[in-house]
């Protein structure tokens, strides 16, 4: 017979949680709803077709905004729609998603991000990829702890939005798939959109390390990569916890009074 410590403990690794086919069927969501995200959303960065063009940055934010609310729509039901590593460890955080399948999670998130940069370096002109595909930097004069301060803000923005949508009362068994439900996506879109037109400027606003691994690989650049990891997931685990230990409503039994 298993103590409470060893069942609580198996019940945050997940090892039943993994072990069914509906697995497979969450790590494809989160592969192409990262990989979509990636190859379209970043691809509304490219600059250069002809002397006059470059995306202004309420382009860039509604592009990102706008294909995280259809990539939430799509593989909500199915996986939660996380597509970002900062949302997926938040949820873990919260007590909403285990231990491995958090880890599965992030790693079909990055296979999905790294597809998506890929065929968009494969689908776009030389002399137009060499400008940057959506790979990430510091902003002019930007140190990294700045940085790590923008990207760890606008995570917690995501991450708060995300616990709202997915009300926390209800233990979904695949990490808040009542995200999908209306309004969830559009307010997810719109919080993603929103940062990106404060932190475009400062950081790129990377919000999502896989989306930031993606473009790094795919354009070798790695200078100050540690902080759209570090600050994202600073930012999720901050924001995860203000929200259940601050927020988010309890309810309390009531006591009958004894006759």
């Amino acid at each position: 017979m298993k103590g409470p410590r060893v069942t609580a403990l198996l019940n945050f690794l997940g090892l039943s949680d993994v072990s069914g086919g509906s697995i497979w069927r969450a790590l494809a969501a989160e592969c192409i709803g990262t990989f979509f995200l990636v190859l379209v959303a970043c691809g509304s960065t490219s600059r250069g077709w002809n002397e006059d063009y470059a995306p202004s940055v309420l382009h860039i934010a509604l592009c990102f905004g706008l294909t995280v609310t259809a990539m939430v729509q799509v593989t909500g039901h199915v996986s939660g729609g996380h597509i970002n590593p900062a949302v997926t460890v938040g949820l873990l955080v919260s007590g909403q998603v285990t231990l491995l399948r958090a880890i599965l999670y992030i790693l079909a998130q990055c296979v999905g991000a790294l597809a998506g940069a890929g065929i968009l370096k494969a689908m776009t002109p030389d002399e137009i990829g060499a400008l940057g595909l959506g790979s990430v930097s510091l902003g002019r004069s930007m140190t990294a702890g700045q940085g790590l301060v923008v990207e760890a803000l606008i995570s917690a923005v995501l991450v708060l939005v995300v616990h709202a949508v997915c009300d926390l009362g209800a233990k979904e068994p695949v990490g808040c798939s009542k995200v999908a439900a209306s309004p969830g996506p559009l307010a997810i879109g719109l919080a993603v959109g929103t940062c990106h037109l404060l932190a475009v400027p400062y950081t790129g606003s990377g919000m999502n390390p896989a989306r930031s691994f993606g473009s790094a690989a795919l354009a070798g650049a790695w200078e100050n990569h540690w902080v759209y990891w570090v600050g994202p997931m600073l930012g999720a685990v901050c924001s995860a916890l203000f929200y259940k230990y601050v927020l988010q409503e309890r309810k309390v039994e009531q006591i009958m009074p004894q006759v």
